[in-house]
């Protein structure tokens, strides 16, 4: 049987299943029937394909050996596989034969042992790898990361990415934000002194200041945080009367502060403001302070009414007594009276009698 190989290819003679010898360029008999010769062909790029004899026998044959690369992946390594100086592939699997003619292959080993040297690693590596090999950990601004091997500690992470291997160690990161936070306290129903159901709106500011003890000591620390502050809010109003709580706001206010930092330590936490934002009354209270408002502010429009009135008619009675004194005075307040009669008449008819004898008379 005739066979033509190829300038790029390469043929496996096998005699009765078993590896002969490899051949290259060139044309090609052999009695397939008659000896039991087989020649596979196939390209020399790329992996070697041929697997119908093991590859230690296949590297026996010098000629084969010095055309391919054979690349071992020990325990806890990964290969990077560059065609021509570029990554091509990540290889994971413990054995590789790569054709080494037309194409330059070469490998670079990754130790997985040490946790720490993914970071040594180039990002465009990095890309190709398969997730599962290593763990990305991303730090924003104002946020610390408490890094754990197995879960044990380790060390505290800044601003920044971080990769490590995820071979040898389990790798945990937990994020903590240390940026001051809002929490707001709304609609908390409490029984003042005077047994007065009232709703008061609380805001208040904090932000962690021991993050690891905080992840080792606290669960859920905005919930026990939100539980704190309800009860430190029902400790100090529940003291005082409706009347006293809507005049001492802003003292309350302080009062639940000062409190609120006397436990913040128990926390891990700082408080940085806290302040009652709105107080709600029951819809009845509501109108009955409604209505005495009201009635206190007519009661003010009243005295300040007869307090005018008082004083005009002072003003009324100094007036007269000195006209009473001085007749001067009076004669220019009739001319005065006059002037403003004259003032509203349209116009004048003359009659029959003497019209400047009769505003003489008028006026004297």
């Amino acid at each position: 049987m005739k066979y033509q190989i190829n300038q790029n290819q390469c043929g496996f003679l096998l005699k009765n299943g078993c590896f002969v010898k490899t051949l290259y360029r060139g044309t090609y008999h052999f009695l397939k029937a008659a000896l039991g010769y087989e020649v596979v062909v196939e390209e020399m790029d790329g992996l070697v394909g041929f697997n119908k004899v093991p590859r230690d026998i296949l590297l026996k044959d010098p000629s084969f050996a010095q055309n391919v690369l054979h690349i071992m992946i020990p325990e806890g390594h990964i290969g990077v596989l560059k065609k021509n100086g570029v990554v091509s592939k990540i290889l994971t699997d413990t054995e590789y034969l790569y054709w080494n003619v037309w194409r330059r292959y070469e490998v670079e080993l990754l130790d997985m042992r040490v946790p720490e040297t993914a970071a040594q690693v180039s990002k465009a590596c990095l890309a190709q790898i398969p997730g599962k090999y290593y763990k990305k950990i991303e730090i924003q601004p104002g946020e610390l990361g408490i890094l754990y091997y197995d879960n044990q500690v380790v060390k505290e992470l800044g601003t920044g990415t971080y990769y490590y291997w995820m071979y040898s160690k389990d790798v945990l990161c937990r994020v903590v934000d240390l940026k001051t936070r809002p929490l707001e306290i709304t609609g908390q129903e409490i029984l003042t002194a005077d047994r007065i159901g009232i709703r008061i709106n609380l805001m208040c500011t904090y932000k962690v200041v021991e993050p690891r003890t905080m992840i080792e000591t606290i669960k859920n620390l905005e919930n026990q945080v939100y539980a704190c502050v309800q009860l430190v809010i029902r400790e100090y109003i529940g003291r005082y009367r409706l009347d006293e709580l809507l005049e001492q706001k802003e003292e309350i206010s302080q009062f639940i502060f000062t409190r609120l930092k006397e436990v913040e330590k128990d926390y891990c936490i700082q408080f940085v403001s806290a302040g009652i934002k709105d107080i709600i009354l029951p819809g009845e209270i509501r109108d009955i302070m409604n209505t005495v408002l009201i009635a206190e502010k007519r009661a003010q429009a009243n005295v300040i009414t007869r307090r005018e009135e008082v004083a005009s008619t002072r003003s009324l009675l100094n007036t007269a007594r000195l006209m009473d004194e001085n007749k001067t005075l009076y004669k220019l307040k009739e001319m005065e009276c006059l002037e403003r009669i004259c003032a509203q008449v349209g116009n004048i008819q003359v009659g029959g009698g003497a019209l400047l004898e009769q505003l003489k008379e008028l006026v004297s």
